[in-house]
């Protein structure tokens, strides 16, 4: 199924719809769940009607449909309730620590990193970035998300792969030049870690075929920065798969419905993909050349972030934005 939200004046969670395969068309299920965030709360009885909806939407023409204005939609989760984001790819992790001469944690390669990230509201994939300051360093980040339904107190990392109802991918806007001064205060990302944005369209795991599997999603996320080629790296090598990053949220609370889990910045060791962030193109030119030399996001740069699949089909549709004067 391809779902997405609406942006509407009405409501501060927008309104549910299913679009087409082909992501050309859609129809407003408000008899089924008034928007996404109701339908995933629900998902037990409301998946099977909005498959069914999906399955007829495809088959042909459908009583209220309409042609689907990416324009129109919101990240299909305008809030959540829960927003955590994880760093699953380990070369980025080194690359970023080594340039700015940070120790590796100790168990880097059994503990996720994760942080807790603010989901009252989230940019629409249209949406411009505001910039406070250029000296804050704005960044984009290319990742891939799931969603959960209700999640258990202890979930073992096979078991946590079982909640996962939906895909979606995300820009997570990160400000760089917070993040040092936030780290050594020792609590966490919070100025840093302004709002995300996700991609218009959200999939459950049958839209993905055999791309889906082992807890990893193993397709190449493109971006484009300024209108130029920026990264192709394949989201399949992440270290930690998904059910492992949902069961170290988990450890010690439930999960509710609705909670989103990020990958952290999609990352390869092949440098032709290019990167997925402007830290790590900085960090290579820091390690490789001495210093950085790539600026931070400057007012009118633009970016762009999609995923076809294997035929070369869009599956979530484009993130697209542009950097404004908040």
């Amino acid at each position: 199924m391809k779902l997405a939200t609406l942006r509407s004046d009405k409501s501060r969670d927008g309104q549910l719809i299913v679009v087409s395969k082909d992501g050309k068309k859609a129809v407003q299920v408000d008899s089924i769940a008034k928007n996404l965030r109701e339908a995933v709360e629900n998902w037990s009885g409301t998946e099977g009607a909005l498959k069914e909806v999906y399955k007829k939407l495809n088959e042909g023409a459908y009583p209220g449909e309409f042609t689907v204005d990416q324009q129109k939609l919101h990240s299909p989760f305008p809030r959540s309730f829960q927003w955590c984001d994880g760093s699953a790819f380990l070369h980025h992790v080194r690359l970023v620590r080594k340039a700015r001469g940070a120790d590796l944690p100790e168990n880097l390669l059994v503990t996720p990193l994760m942080y807790q990230g603010g989901s009252d509201t989230f940019l629409a994939p249209t949406d411009d970035i505001p910039q406070v300051d250029f000296k804050h360093g704005t960044d984009f980040e290319g990742e891939v998300v799931v969603v959960t339904n209700d999640v258990p107190l202890g979930v073992t990392a096979e078991q946590a792969l079982k909640h996962i109802v939906l895909v979606m991918i995300a820009n997570d806007v990160s400000l760089r030049g917070l993040i040092p001064e936030e780290l050594a205060m020792g609590f966490g990302f919070l100025q840093s870690k302004p709002s995300s944005a996700f991609a218009p369209f959200a999939l459950t795991l049958d839209e993905l075929s055999g791309s889906w599997r082992e807890g990893r999603l193993h397709l190449p996320l493109y971006v484009n920065y300024n209108g130029k080629f920026f990264g192709k790296a394949n989201a399949g090598e992440m270290h930690f798969h998904f059910g492992q990053l949902i069961a170290h949220a988990a450890r010690t609370r439930n999960l509710a419905a609705g909670t989103i889990i990020g990958s952290g910045t999609v990352s390869n060791e092949d440098p032709t993909v290019g990167s997925s962030c402007l830290a790590e193109k900085r960090a290579i030119e820091h390690l490789n050349e001495g210093t950085p030399k790539t600026p931070f996001m400057k007012i009118g740069d633009t970016i762009e972030m999609w995923m076809t699949d294997e035929s070369g089909h869009d599956l979530f549709g484009r993130i697209s934005q542009r950097v404004t004067q908040a």
